[in-house]
């Protein structure tokens, strides 16, 4: 690290001066302790998460050695999460995002530690495998929207977009790196030594989160009518979201973009490389491509102060990704593939940061983990969706599926854009 030499006046150290009558900038989160030690225990705890992704379908596949069991394990954890997201988001608003996250972290690093435990002595049998991945379902559940319900108790509204920023980069650049280390650590350790080294680092984000302060929560007056039922709770949730026409409007856009990439890019890519261009590199490739441009959009994100026009940069990014998808259908050369896939990751990764952290804003703190559950059920429990109907729709026609969804997805866009004016006009 270079030093500042001795000579240097002062004053050049010291940020521009603010004009009179207008407020000074907030500082950057990282410069936040709380914010700070929760990105670092999150992160290292995110790299932990790579080697138990890569740990199970191993080690399943030892097993069994059957792909249909392993899909059977992956829906098995898939289905709590997705029928238990909105119960997550309601418990979130009714206790605090802090002590679920708290929780949830603690059950998950007994999980895997017991797992591992049992890989170590040879007794593992495939039942634990299914009990594993649904209690990991359930509490993914409860731990996916108490993390975006938490960010905003640590920094300032002008500091959420930059926080957003940070906290996906990082899973962006973790789940695109951390992988092949897990690989090296199997090869060389086994199974056991990859899951233990998981559970470890659940530590981080443990020691992270005892440090953090729990939200000051506003007294009940004592005239206060009954707390509601957690069904009660839950309805207002969805309430919220519909009487919310910008907000309906988007989560249109994102529904329809869920599934119309998720399934090409995590199904329709690697088929389109062992067939067509006859390879695992060339999958290697592509993907990424779309994870280089994903993490270019997340870190544009951090440099763009006052964002504006957020409802057509939304509209216009699924619109964008809805033409790549037509092209990838269309194009026969693997770089003019990776090109577009870049562009579609720049797009999608800024726009994920931009929404998230307008929904942050925009949401009453009361509702914000149950709106975010809504969010996340759209983001995550159409994904089984995508992946099975592409999987049918790739068996018969490879360009097809890439046309198909990308023409759903631009036809989507064009459609909000023309229809809903609330949708257009968010800032």
């Amino acid at each position: 690290m270079s030093s500042v030499p001795v000579s240097a006046p002062a004053r050049s150290l010291d940020p521009p001066p603010v004009p009179p009558g207008e407020p000074a900038p907030p500082p950057h989160p990282l410069k936040i302790a709380h914010f700070r030690n929760l990105w670092i225990g999150s992160t290292i705890s995110l790299f932990g998460d790579q080697f138990y992704l890569v740990a199970l379908p191993w080690l399943v596949l030892q097993l069994t050695g059957s792909s249909l069991i392993l899909g059977t394990i992956l829906m098995t954890s898939a289905i709590p999460r997705t029928a238990l997201m909105l119960v997550g988001g309601a418990l979130t608003d009714r206790v605090s995002p802090r002590r679920v996250l708290l929780s949830t972290s603690l059950i998950r690093m007994l999980l895997i530690g017991a797992l591992g435990a049992l890989v170590w002595f040879d007794v593992v049998q495939l039942w634990h495998i299914y009990v594993l991945t649904v209690a990991f379902g359930i509490a993914n559940a409860f731990s996916i929207p108490a993390v975006g319900a938490l960010v905003p108790t640590l920094v300032q509204p002008q500091q959420l977009q930059r926080a957003n920023s940070v906290l996906q980069g990082s899973m962006a650049t973790v789940q695109t790196s951390g992988q092949a280390p897990a690989g090296f650590i199997i090869r060389g350790w086994g199974v056991p030594s990859a899951l233990f080294l998981d559970a470890l680092s659940f530590l981080a984000v443990i020691a992270a989160l005892f440090r953090l302060p729990d939200p000051p929560r506003v007294p009940r007056p004592a005239d206060a009518p009954p707390r509601p039922r957690m069904l009660d709770s839950i309805r207002e949730g969805l309430r919220t979201v519909w009487n919310d026409p910008p907000l309906r409007s988007l989560m249109i856009v994102f529904a329809t973009m869920n599934i119309c990439v998720a399934g090409p890019i995590s199904i329709g890519l690697p088929t389109l490389a062992r067939f067509e261009f006859g390879t695992p590199t060339a999958f290697g490739i592509l993907l990424s491509c779309f994870s280089a441009g994903s993490i270019g959009g997340i870190l544009l994100c951090s440099l763009v102060k006052r964002p504006r026009w957020r409802g057509l940069k939304f509209i216009a990014a699924g619109a964008l990704a809805g033409l790549v998808l037509i092209s990838l259908g269309l194009m026969h050369k693997l770089v003019f593939m990776g090109v577009v896939l870049a562009v579609m990751g720049v797009g999608i990764g800024f726009v994920n940061v931009n929404f998230n952290t307008w929904v942050q804003m925009r949401t009453d703190r009361a509702l914000l983990g149950r709106v975010l559950s809504i969010v996340m059920l759209v983001v995550v429990g159409l994904l089984p969706a995508s992946y099975a109907i592409c999987g049918v729709i790739a068996q018969w026609s490879l360009r097809g599926l890439f046309i198909g969804a990308g023409s759903l997805l631009f036809a989507t866009c064009l459609g909000v854009a023309l229809t809903s004016k609330a949708a257009r006009e968010i800032d």
